[in-house]
C-alpha cells in the first residue's frame, strides 16, 4: 500500500510539472519566437502597425536664446532646448539648457527612413533620435548629449506600447546600430539610417523650430519669439 501511494505521488508530481510547464509555455504568448532584431523587424506585425501609425512629424521641438554675453572676450550663448510631444506640440516632454561658445549652434539627430514594405499602407515613414548640440568651436564628439543613446526616446514612449517591454528595449537599443550595415537595411526594408546636423546663427528674439517630414527631411524654421 505504501509503495502504491508512493507511486501515485510520483505520477501526480509528474502531472503537475507537465501542467504547469504547459501553462508557462502558453503564457509566453506569440512573442516566444522573436529573439533578435532581425526577427522583430521582419516578423512582428505589431511593430509594423506601430511604424504605420507614425504621422508626418512636423514640429519636433525648438530652441531659443535666453542669454548671449561676452565673457573674457568670448561670446557665450545660452539656449533653451525643448522637445515637444507627438500629439501636442505645445506639450514639453524634454527641456534642457546649454551654454556654448559662439553663436553658431549645431543640432545633431539620427534619422530612420522606413521603406514602403515596412509599413502596412506602403507610404513613407521616418523617426528620429536627438543626439547632441555643439558649437562651431567644438568637435562634434565633444558636444552635449540631448538623449541617451540606446534608450527609448521620450517622444516615442507610447509608439510601441503593443509590444512587450523586452521587444521595445531590443528595438531602441539595436535600431541605430544598423546605420552602417547596408545589406541589413535592405533586408529589413529600411531605406536609410543617417546622422543629420542642422545649424543656425542664433540670435535673441527668435525661435528655431525643428521639423521632420515623413520622408526624413529634417530642417529648422525661424519664427519671431512672441
Amino acid at each position: 500500500m505504501a509503495a502504491g501511494t508512493k507511486k501515485f505521488g510520483i505520477v501526480g508530481l509528474i502531472v503537475v510539472v507537465i501542467v504547469f510547464g504547459g501553462l508557462a509555455y502558453l503564457s509566453r504568448g506569440p512573442y516566444k519566437a522573436i529573439e533578435t532584431i532581425q526577427e522583430l523587424l521582419t516578423e512582428n506585425k505589431n511593430l509594423k502597425q506601430a511604424i504605420t501609425n507614425l504621422t508626418d512629424e512636423s514640429q519636433i521641438g525648438y530652441a531659443k536664446v535666453i542669454k548671449q554675453e561676452k565673457v573674457d572676450d568670448k561670446l557665450l550663448t545660452t539656449i533653451k532646448f525643448v522637445e515637444t510631444a507627438r500629439n501636442d506640440k505645445t506639450k514639453r516632454i524634454l527641456e534642457k539648457e546649454y551654454t556654448i561658445e559662439g553663436d553658431i549652434i549645431h543640432f545633431d539627430a539620427l534619422i530612420v527612413k522606413f521603406g514602403n514594405k515596412m509599413v502596412t499602407d506602403g507610404k513613407a515613414r521616418a523617426l528620429y533620435l536627438w543626439r547632441r548640440v555643439y558649437g562651431e568651436k567644438m568637435a562634434p564628439g565633444e558636444g552635449f548629449a540631448i538623449e541617451e543613446a540606446g534608450a527609448e526616446p521620450k517622444r516615442y514612449k507610447d509608439l510601441l506600447q503593443a509590444l512587450p517591454i523586452e521587444h521595445r528595449q531590443m528595438f531602441w537599443s539595436n535600431i541605430w546600430d544598423l546605420a552602417n550595415d547596408t545589406d541589413k537595411l535592405a533586408e529589413y526594408d529600411i531605406d536609410a539610417i543617417y546622422g543629420n546636423a542642422v545649424y543656425s546663427k542664433l540670435k535673441p528674439g527668435l525661435i528655431y523650430v525643428f521639423k521632420l517630414s515623413s520622408t526624413g527631411h529634417f530642417y529648422p524654421e525661424v519664427v519671431p519669439d512672441i
